[in-house]
């Protein structure tokens, strides 16, 4: 049997009382968000840009789903994943993608610390707290995703 063929355990389905502890996380960061003032489409952008890096399907497609609801357009989508080669983010846009970045990937201290150096720039203390948190959820979120290999349906499917 190779490793594909190898049945997954949904955690999420399997370990409920930890899984909802999860989403509780969630919901406090949406909480921490509100309070900070950031604006919901930034959330989405950060959601999907982690879930770009970190490879997961499952949450991409949900993220991007809810961005185009909310109104994001198509071509600021398109580019996220080269969002410093263009000028359709704001400032403060750029300094929230590049924390999350960071939060993401930890890189040398030397590029953290440029990346918290911008977040200051632009972000108030509460903001930058908030766009970490949605980062560190995002990254457990994406994480639960890929471990259970979470499948993405055709759109045709009726997801």
């Amino acid at each position: 049997m190779t490793t594909s063929d190898t049945p997954r355990v949904l955690i999420d389905k399997q370990s409920r009382p930890v899984y909802r502890a999860q989403v509780a996380v969630a919901g406090a960061v949406r909480e921490a968000v509100a309070e900070a003032g950031l604006d919901r489409s930034l959330v989405e952008l950060l959601n999907i840009r982690v879930s770009q890096i970190n490879g997961c399907a499952y949450c991409l497609d949900v993220h991007v789903r809810d961005a185009l609801k909310g109104g994001e357009r198509t071509q600021r989508l398109a580019v996220l994943s080269a969002w410093r080669e263009t000028d359709l983010f704001t400032e403060q846009e750029r300094a929230a993608l590049a924390l999350a970045e960071s939060v993401t990937l930890l890189p040398s201290t030397y590029e953290q610390d440029r990346a918290y150096a911008e977040a200051r720039e632009h972000l108030t203390d509460d903001q930058l707290s908030a766009v970490a948190w949605v980062a560190i959820a995002m990254n457990s979120f994406n994480r639960i995703s890929i471990v259970s290999r979470h499948g993405v349906r055709s759109a045709s499917e009726g997801s």
